[in-house]
């Protein structure tokens, strides 16, 4: 896949308080365009979120793209990039032997990430990152409205 498929994508999700009611978005740039998304849930986790954003940017995309995926979840690039295949081979066993927190969301993560050929980049959240700020933002107003009853 080459520059012309290649789509950035930012990601972000919380709650306040965690858990609680909770708020996720993403970022997604293709050439000169960009779309938003974003989406809460009034009884969630931060992990939770920081997943869904995740999926809902991958599923939002209609053919195979080259993603570059910036998240502040060290849980989602770790699990995404290390972890899932030894829960995949313990049959969504941790390594305690209990089943994977989350394993409905990370189910739904690896089948949406399937088609794509997906870097995934960690960035520090709250540190300046514009792209990053953007996404709490939304995330954020996506929780709030929870809270206002929209």
């Amino acid at each position: 896949m080459g520059s012309d498929t290649l789509v950035e994508v930012w990601t972000d999700g919380g709650c306040k308080p965690n858990p609680g009611p909770g708020g996720w978005a993403a970022i997604l740039r293709f050439k000169d365009a960009e779309r938003s998304l974003s989406g809460g849930e009034s009884a969630t986790t931060n992990n939770r979120m920081e997943l869904t954003a995740a999926a809902a940017a991958l599923e939002a995309l209609r053919r195979p793209c080259h993603v570059v995926l910036y998240t502040d979840s060290e849980y989602v690039r770790n699990g995404i990039t290390r972890w899932h295949t030894g829960w995949v081979r313990r049959n969504w066993r941790n390594a305690a032997g209990d089943p994977v927190a989350n394993m409905d969301l990370w189910r739904r993560l690896l089948d949406a990430a399937g088609p794509h050929e997906v870097e995934w980049k960690w960035v520090r959240g709250h540190a300046g990152d514009p792209m990053n700020e953007r996404a709490d933002a939304l995330a954020t107003a996506a929780r709030e409205a929870l809270d206002a009853g929209g």
